[in-house]
Formats: structure tokens, C-alpha cells, sequence
């Protein structure tokens, strides 16, 4: 039996208003709720070489958030102007599950590595995003061109955060960090 969204999945990105603000509030909080450790804790961690300055994060997740949101209506769209049992929906269907998975990983992130600094399930977690991204970016693509603007950086932005969460990871727990403290 296939799995079916909840219909409040379907509903939410038909405003595209909503589509757009839901990313971006839940973003903010979970930015407002992690603030105090990204500020006190994780200027503590060891860091690769290639970290960007702390405000790159907030103008990019911004822009990520603002523009996954529209995608969502996008396949949402798509969804409703195809009839029922087509390979259209079928599509756009599935895209849209694959949307909020990428979602909830995105949303457990900051919570997990800020919150409760656990940088190895952290890791683990933008694993399977960046996993999922690249499973939604081309049937997105399918469904409707358009959202190739919002998951094509969308996807280099999390490859790169995976890059850094991963350095982290071995610099601060992994084999790296026992390397560094010889």
C-alpha cells in the first residue's frame, strides 16, 4: 500500500504565502532557539579551513528556505492541475513526499548539532538530507522545471554543509581530532 501524505501536507503549500513562510518561520525558530550555543559553544569547535563567516549562514538559509517554499507550491501545483492516477501526479506525488523528508531532516539538524551537540547524529542526519536532496532535485525537475532554482543551490549549500559537519565531526570526535591532539 502506497504511503499518503496527510492532507495538511498537500494544504499548507497551496498558499504560496504559507509555502514560503512555513521554511521561514520554523527556520528563524529553530535559529532563535540554538543562538545562545551557536554563540557560546560552537566557536569552541575546531573548524575546517573552508568555514564561511557566522552572517553567510543566515543570508543563505534565508534565501534556501524562501526559495524551497516556492518550489513546494511548484509541486503542489503540479499535483492539483494533473488528474487523478496519472504519471503526472504520480510524479508530482512523490516529489512531494520527498519534499517533507528533506523538510524534517532540515528542521531535526540545528536542534541536534546546536542544541544537543551531538555532532555525529548530526552528521548522520544531513547525510541522509543531502541524500534525499539529491533524490528530490531531479524529480522535482520532472514535475516542473522551475524548482531547479531553488533545489540546484539548495543542494550545493547542504553538499557543503555535509562538508562541514563532517570536518567537524573528525576534527572534534572523529580520528582527526586525535591526530590534532599528538
Amino acid at each position: 500500500m502506497p504511503v499518503q501524505l496527510p492532507t495538511i501536507l498537500y494544504d499548507l503549500p497551496r498558499n504560496p504565502a504559507i509555502a514560503v513562510g512555513l521554511p521561514l518561520t520554523v527556520g528563524w525558530l529553530t535559529g532563535l532557539i540554538t543562538r545562545t550555543s551557536v554563540r557560546a559553544w560552537y566557536p569552541s569547535l575546531r573548524k575546517p579551513s573552508l568555514q564561511p563567516p557566522r552572517w553567510a549562514f543566515p543570508v543563505a538559509w534565508t534565501l534556501l528556505y524562501a526559495s524551497m517554499g516556492a518550489a513546494s507550491h511548484l509541486l503542489v501545483a503540479a499535483y492539483d492541475s494533473s488528474l487523478p492516477g496519472s504519471a503526472a501526479r504520480s510524479a508530482a506525488d512523490h516529489a512531494l513526499k520527498l519534499y517533507w523528508l528533506q523538510y524534517g531532516l532540515n528542521i531535526l539538524w540545528s536542534p541536534t548539532f546546536f542544541g544537543l551537540r551531538q555532532i555525529t547524529i548530526a552528521n548522520v542526519d544531513i547525510i541522509l538530507l543531502l541524500a534525499t536532496l539529491l533524490k528530490l532535485a531531479p524529480a522535482a525537475f520532472k514535475v516542473d522545471q522551475r524548482t531547479l532554482f531553488a533545489f540546484g543551490p539548495y543542494v550545493a549549500w547542504v553538499s557543503f554543509a555535509t562538508y562541514l559537519n563532517s570536518s567537524i565531526w573528525w576534527l572534534n570526535l572523529g580520528p582527526g581530532s586525535k591526530q590534532l591532539r599528538k
